[in-house]
């Protein structure tokens, strides 16, 4: 196998994964959970001044997770899926540190962050509909 084709393999991997993991473990159940939990996670964004509409943003957060899931999954739209997931780690980070939180209860949505972020720039790979579309 060529290096580029490991990083192909190696993208999809972290793609199927993470996708599945934010719409089963962290977008579902959020928006299953219905206007009550969306304003309790949409509180967060207090984080950053923003006081306003938090049923809104825990919408858009439980959205970010569960769509941005789907989209990792699909390779589509790869970029712009990971960055507003990794905006919704940085928030769930933020909201964990006024409290003093330990350095192992903000570490997940760090490092989930960082991956996705790394997603960011690199795309999807050769194994997405990006690629297909010709936007990787």
């Amino acid at each position: 196998m060529t290096r580029q084709g490991s990083i192909n393999i190696g993208l999809l991997i972290i793609r199927l994964g993470l996708g599945t993991m934010f719409i089963l473990a962290h977008g579902l159940p959020k928006l299953l959970g219905g206007p009550e939990r969306w304003k309790a996670v949409g509180k967060a964004m207090s984080t950053l001044g923003i006081h306003f509409a938090p049923t809104l943003w825990g919408f858009a957060a439980a959205m970010a997770e569960f769509g941005g899931g789907i989209l990792l999954i699909l390779g589509l739209f790869t970029r712009f899926a990971s960055a507003a997931m990794a905006f919704t780690m940085l928030v769930a980070t933020l909201q964990y540190l006024p409290g003093g939180a330990t350095l192992l209860k903000v570490s997940h949505p760090i490092e989930v962050g960082v991956t996705l972020l790394g997603l960011v720039f690199l795309g999807a790979g050769a194994y997405s509909l990006d690629r297909r579309l010709g936007k990787a």
